[in-house]
């Protein structure tokens, strides 16, 4: 069974999502919003369908604190992408390289391969629970990602489980 706050938080993200949808703010509607949340945050702890992984508050602050890091490299890459568009030699070098996350939870490696999709000038091909297989622009962008930074803070943000 889900603790109490975390079921409250999944309360107040429903509520906060339909209101950034409806756009409405006629408290009519703001109730029925809220009912709404309400209901479904009441028939899902019923049918034991929301656990710890599918909505992760506990990792919160690791992934606010990632966010930022992760636009800076998208940044930084998209800046690289774009010096080798511009250069009329064109030195990309594409490569596949395969390698080992460290992360253990389906969160942790779907964030980590996602991160990497992001990220311009890589690709993850493949993802497994043993491997990824990631297609680079150039090969320092391949070797970037085997032993890498993001995979260091991927690692810490899954930690705060």
């Amino acid at each position: 069974m889900l603790p109490m706050l975390h079921l409250t938080s999944l309360g107040i993200v429903l509520y906060a999502f339909w209101l950034l949808l409806s756009g409405y703010f006629e408290p009519f509607l703001l109730a029925a919003g809220a009912g709404s949340a309400l209901c479904v945050v009441l028939l899902s702890r019923r049918m034991r369908i929301v656990d710890r992984e599918g909505h992760p508050i506990q990792m919160i602050v690791s992934v606010v604190s990632y966010w930022p890091w992760l636009i800076k490299e998208i940044a930084k890459s998209a800046w690289d992408v774009s010096r080798i568009i511009v250069d009329p030699r064109l030195p990309i070098s594409p490569t596949l390289v395969r390698f080992r996350p460290t992360q253990k939870s389906q969160v942790g490696l779907a964030t980590h391969a996602n991160s990497i999709t992001l990220t311009p000038g890589t690709i993850t091909v493949e993802a497994t629970q043993d491997e990824f297989l990631v297609h680079a622009l150039t090969r320092a962008a391949g070797a970037g990602v085997i032993d890498s930074e993001m995979d260091r803070r991927v690692s810490r943000v899954e930690s705060y489980r």
